[in-house]
């Protein structure tokens, strides 16, 4: 489908503005013609896809659970086999010692993720307080702060006693792949194409890494090297087998938490699995 999809209405496409989303969406734009593509980040994404704003978007995978008639279009996504150096929580004390969690409002899905290996891994329930963008690490007090997407990727300022890369931590308590982005669709929505669209679009950015890296790093800091070394080894674009296993597990911790209507049956009936 390389001549790009037709509609009989403009697609409300919305994509996430981190940089790790680069590779997805390279071309994106060329392949929907007609469409409206917009960038913002996961959370808001999320809200502007349940309320209508958004026919497809890019979403938390946390926010996938949330609505049983949500179906994943494609098998591109923003996963991690390991470390994934943009998802990082920072502890002022002991992990076990955490009494208060700022959360970066960017993405629900890492929140959660820091609340279930917190649970999981050290049996506390820490009090919840906000981490706005633009915020400092200065500016909070939380025993332990949740940073993600580009901020999260250089080194913090301040002193910690601690570093979790939540890529790296839920794969190896886990023993599975974390999946923390797809493109999810609305029920309903007219889909002809666009399957094949993202798709297209997911390899020929993970094609280009070492363009796209030269283009985007400079935006976030980071070397032309430095951004290809976090495309190629800390992300992973392909829902496949290895990361539906690794959904439904994150999906069973978050029900058994609350944070996430229990009973789902999640299906992959619309993507394509490698």
């Amino acid at each position: 489908m390389r001549g790009g999809l037709q509609s009989t209405r403009p697609i409300r496409v919305g994509a996430v503005s981190y940089l790790n989303t680069k590779p997805l969406v390279y071309g994106l734009a060329q392949r929907l013609r007609g469409a409206e593509v917009v960038f913002d980040l996961p959370s808001r994404l999320a809200d502007r896809l349940s309320i209508g704003e958004l026919d497809v978007a890019l979403i938390p995978s946390i926010e996938f659970f949330q609505d049983p008639a949500y179906t994943i279009l494609s098998d591109a996504c923003i996963g991690c086999r390991g470390p994934v150096l943009s998802v990082k929580l920072l502890f002022r004390t002991a992990p076990s010692q955490v009494r208060t969690l700022a959360l970066d409002e960017g993405s629900r899905t890492s929140a959660e993720l820091a609340r279930i290996l917190l649970h999981e891994r050290c049996g506390i329930t820490p009090d919840r307080a906000p981490f706005p963008l633009g915020t400092s690490l200065q500016a909070t007090t939380a025993d332990a702060v949740l940073m993600i997407g580009d901020r999260a990727i250089h080194p913090p300022e301040g002193e910690f006693v601690e570093i979790w890369d939540l890529g790296d931590q839920w794969s190896r308590w886990a023993e599975r792949q974390f999946v923390f982005a797809m493109w999810v669709a609305r029920a309903g929505e007219e889909r002809a194409g666009l399957e094949a669209a993202l798709c297209e679009a997911r390899d020929d950015g993970v094609a280009h890494l070492p363009q796209i890296a030269a283009i985007e790093g400079a935006a976030v800091g980071l070397s032309a090297e430095q951004a290809y070394c976090y495309f190629r080894e800390n992300l992973y674009f392909h829902l496949g087998p290895r990361e539906q296993q690794g959904l439904e597990l994150f999906y069973q911790l978050a029900a058994q938490l609350g944070l996430a209507p229990p009973g789902l049956d999640l299906h992959y009936d619309d993507c394509r699995t490698r």
